[in-house]
């Protein structure tokens, strides 16, 4: 069964693994993760954190959420017609 870890978790091991204090094998054994794990976890970080400090998620967010709401407004007007087509014919 494969383990799971939580994101607290992960991002810790990743910014042990960024400062560098340790060796990958030091930080494999202390964390009882495989050293292939920590340098992805911290690859991503490293690949994340631009958008930490970035304001531009802030406004793609909101125009994901336009949309999402726009379409289930479309899904939810079709089921309306759908419904309607089906007892009328």
């Amino acid at each position: 069964m494969r383990k799971s870890y939580t994101s607290n978790f992960k991002s810790k091991v990743a910014i042990d693994a960024i400062k560098a204090e340790h060796t990958m094998s030091e930080l494999s054994s202390r964390h009882s993760v495989n050293r292939v794990m920590i340098q992805r976890w911290k690859n991503e970080a490293i690949k994340g954190l631009p958008l930490v400090f970035s304001s531009k998620p802030n406004k793609n967010q909101k125009e994901e959420e336009k949309l999402i709401e726009e379409l289930y407004r479309q899904i939810g007007q079709l089921k309306v017609e759908n419904d309607w087509l089906k007892k009328n014919i």
